[in-house]
């Protein structure tokens, strides 16, 4: 059993629920200290609910002075296919993050069920392969195997824990909303251009950790000091000092 296992064609599958398993340590560590590695890895993926896409601003009197004979200036052209390509691709993006539930589950979790999905398969396909052979499948193809066969698992697994999962855990609650709110730096003294780590409380009382840095060039947010978002740049946010003791408090 310990030969099959360790198998240099099982290799990709005792990696991932190596991983798995390093990650929910972490994950455990990081919750006792106060860290949360579930909520830093969620605020850098995109929105999936409303996907950011950059179109450009056309002014619209200008645009048909500049038009002579109904034909767009090779300039404009070019810009909109790349708006629209650049639209697609993270639309799609965008749409296997959600068939995958994240925004309903945290991202962490999804990551531990796809490693465990896909370790497993992965086995059980090598197992089915090496009783009916006596050899097993090259690493490379069971791995395209248990891929294949990991993604709906994860989908299944991960809808099902977003339907018992407390209301207030499953609650998808957009990053746009945490500009204006109050929240407390825990890690690092955040300078322009090297954020901190701050924590938010949202509506539903749930915590959300975020990348933060000064709005005010040459100001340091020192770690324990109470701080207002004032904007959202990519997975970063800026933010200033509170003034006021309850709103730096408010977040505790």
């Amino acid at each position: 059993m310990i030969d099959f296992i360790l198998a240099n064609q099982n290799t990709p599958f005792a990696v991932a629920l190596g991983l798995m398993i390093a990650i929910a340590l972490a994950e455990g560590v990081g919750t006792l200290m106060g860290l949360g590695l579930s909520s830093m890895i969620d605020s850098l993926l995109p929105e999936v609910d409303l996907p950011d896409v950059d179109v450009p601003d056309i002014d619209a009197p200008d645009f048909d002075a500049d038009i002579s004979g109904g034909a767009l200036p090779a300039d404009l052209e070019v810009a909109g296919a790349g708006a629209d390509a650049t639209g697609a691709g993270q639309g799609i993006f965008t749409q296997i993050l959600g068939w995958l539930c994240f925004g309903k589950v945290p991202a962490l979790i999804i990551l531990v069920i796809f490693l465990t999905g896909f370790g497993l398969a992965g086995y059980i396909l090598q197992s089915v392969v090496h009783s009916l052979s006596g050899w097993l499948l090259p690493g490379v193809v069971a791995s395209a195997g248990a891929f294949a066969g990991a993604l709906p698992f994860t989908r299944v697994t991960a809808l099902g824990l977003s339907k018992v999962m407390p209301k207030d855990e499953s609650d998808a609650v957009s990053r746009t909303t945490f500009v204006g709110k109050p929240a407390l730096i825990v890690q690092g003294n955040a300078e322009k251009g090297l954020p901190a780590q701050a924590r938010l409380k949202d509506v539903h009382g749930q915590n959300h950790y975020l990348l933060v840095e000064p709005d005010v060039e040459g100001e340091v947010l020192a770690q324990g000091t109470g701080v207002i978002i004032v904007r959202q740049l990519g997975s970063r946010y800026t933010a200033i000092e509170s003034t006021s003791a309850a709103l730096s408090g408010a977040s505790e």
